[in-house]
């Protein structure tokens, strides 16, 4: 009876003694090819394949002293709130990591403790790297990594420190936010309200300078016209109510879950997203594509291949020179925003 019969998974000695060779020259088979005949390869990798033979990754690690890890620290999504980004950015970067030779490996940390979990990762060498994801204000990990000398990659520029010499990939808000509040002007709308988070939101901030700049430039009032808000439906449905009241006849949202919660606001008045009010969001959620919400979208995918590209940079040249790149959304143009 041999190791498949019985659900034994397949290891190299069982590879070797069914390929009728040694076990160095599976080894071989898989480390240094060239080494071997042409058919005596052929005859191996055949084995291989049939019975789905694994190399141990521990033992793989001793001899070329990588993991082929990338350590990611995934929270949970936020209750309330549109808001699935991470699902897009996180498949591709699955997707562009095993295509270069790595594999994400995810990881929780204790609420409330922004540090948990690096330190255990670290100390047992499990990963090569890590990709940062929260780099808002007051954030330590950045500092943290750096201190220890732990190569990353931040999704999300650092905010606190513009000099930062790490590599980071982000997207530019206020830019997105302009292309949102030029399609409203576009449309005819000169009362268009702001509906933003808290100023001490930096991502809320630059997505609100979009609005500003834009409606500046057009020679449109600001004043009475912003709110800042949390993210979240309900609180936006009762600022939209404020901001009818004051004659604002369109919404630009940072973010979708806002934009739902105006979208509420105007079924309670009888009013409709594009007709009687305009409306943007921001993310491109799946809820803002059922209900036919103009948001912008930013670029994940984009985002994704460039972090990787950065973390081989590092991978490959440790003492290198490090840059911030800034990637700009698009507006996605829905009923919401056009008669």
């Amino acid at each position: 009876m041999d190791d498949q019969s019985v659900g034994v998974p397949p290891t190299l000695a069982s590879v070797a003694e069914l390929a009728r060779v040694s076990r160095q020259t599976v080894s071989n088979a898989i480390n240094n090819p060239e080494l071997l005949r042409p058919d005596t390869l052929e005859r191996v990798l055949g084995v291989i394949a049939a019975v789905g033979y694994t190399p141990n990754r521990a033992a793989r690690q001793l001899r070329s002293g990588s993991s082929h890890l990338i350590g990611l620290r995934f929270d949970p999504p936020q209750e309330h709130t549109a808001n699935a980004l991470m699902d897009r950015f996180l498949h591709t970067l699955v997707q562009t990591t095993r295509a270069t030779g790595h594999h994400i490996l995810l990881f929780a940390g204790a609420a409330g403790d922004p540090l948990d979990g690096y330190d255990d990762l670290l100390r047992s060498t499990a990963v090569d790297a890590f990709v940062l994801t929260d780099t808002y204000t007051g954030t330590p990990q950045a500092a943290w990594l750096q201190e220890r000398g732990a190569p990353f990659v931040a999704f999300g520029r650092p905010w606190d420190d513009p000099e930062a010499s790490h590599s980071w990939v982000d997207v530019d808000g206020g830019a997105g936010v302009a292309q949102a509040t030029d399609h409203l002007i576009g449309a005819g709308h000169t009362a268009i309200s702001w509906l933003g988070w808290e100023a001490s939101s930096r991502i809320g901030e630059d997505r609100r300078s979009g609005w500003q700049r834009r409606m500046e430039e057009a020679g449109l009032p600001t004043h009475g016209l912003a709110e800042r808000i949390t993210d979240n439906a309900d609180a936006a449905r009762l600022a939209a109510h404020q901001q009818i009241d004051n004659g604002a006849s369109a919404f630009v949202c940072a973010s979708d879950t806002m934009a739902l919660g105006v979208l509420q606001a105007l079924a309670e008045r009888g009013l409709s997203a594009g007709t009687d009010i305009g409306l943007v969001g921001f993310d491109d959620s799946a809820a803002a594509q059922i209900v036919g919400l103009s948001s912008v979208r930013q670029p994940l995918e984009q985002v994704a291949v460039e972090v990787v590209a950065a973390l081989h940079d590092i991978l490959d040249e440790p003492s290198g020179d490090r840059t911030g790149l800034v990637l700009t959304p698009t507006l996605v143009v829905r009923r919401s925003s056009s008669a």
